[in-house]
């Protein structure tokens, strides 16, 4: 049983819930984007609140959603139980994927490799979770490539962490994607703002296959 007492941010999860029903209008072609194509098994990492589970095409067979915090995770059961895909949630974390070595087509990372505590680590649990020659989609907000602006995120994040779930303006997660091992195939950058108010953030979209070594 995983310890995932230091994943709870109860504050942050009500703010979430409230702020992901607000900004699906603009987030939801990026989703369908994210997981167009897919099939077979796949295992979600970082699911929260299982805003994902309704844009799943239907030859995705099933979908193993893993999230630590308690409320997000709660609140992705019930999403679950209303899409036609089927899903299981689970508990756990993304440096600790409580699933088999090598059982995954696919895996999907959104908005959560900005909040784990060691993307390495998460990423070379993807590694092990898929299968030689299967893929990862992932959607991420990231750190820019203009100097003034990354100073900015530096500055900020340190706050921005505190506040938002652990969350990290600055990381070069592109760059971890690919000392992980995986090879990027597609990826595409662009500023994006989730709402009118919100602001406009730099993000990564795409996908990267894990190399079949045999």
């Amino acid at each position: 049983m995983q310890d995932l007492s230091k994943f709870q941010h109860p504050r942050f999860a009500r703010a979430y819930e409230r702020m992901s029903a607000e900004s699906e209008r603009w987030v939801s072609a990026h989703r369908r984007r994210l997981l167009a194509g897919l099939a077979g098994r796949v295992v979600e990492i970082g699911a929260g609140n299982g805003m994902n589970f309704a844009h799943y095409p239907p030859e995705v067979r099933e979908v193993v959603a893993v999230e630590p915090e308690d409320r997000l995770r709660a609140l992705a059961e019930r999403a679950a139980g209303g899409v036609a895909v089927p899903v299981r949630v689970v508990a756990g974390h993304g440096g600790a994927v409580p699933v088999e070595d090598g059982g995954f087509d696919a895996a999907v990372v959104s908005m959560v490799l900005c909040s784990v505590p060691d993307q390495a680590k998460a990423l070379a649990e993807v590694r092990r979770v898929l299968r030689p020659g299967g893929e990862l989609r992932f959607f991420e907000h990231v750190r820019s490539d203009r100097p003034g602006v990354a100073l900015l995120q530096d500055l900020v994040s340190p706050l921005w962490r505190r506040v938002a779930g652990g969350c990290r303006l600055n990381r070069d997660t592109e760059r971890v994607i690919r000392d992980s091992g995986l090879v990027i195939e597609e990826r595409q950058r662009f500023a994006f703002r989730a709402t009118p108010s919100s602001p406009s953030l730099p993000h990564i979209l795409g996908r990267a296959r894990n190399p079949d070594t045999s």
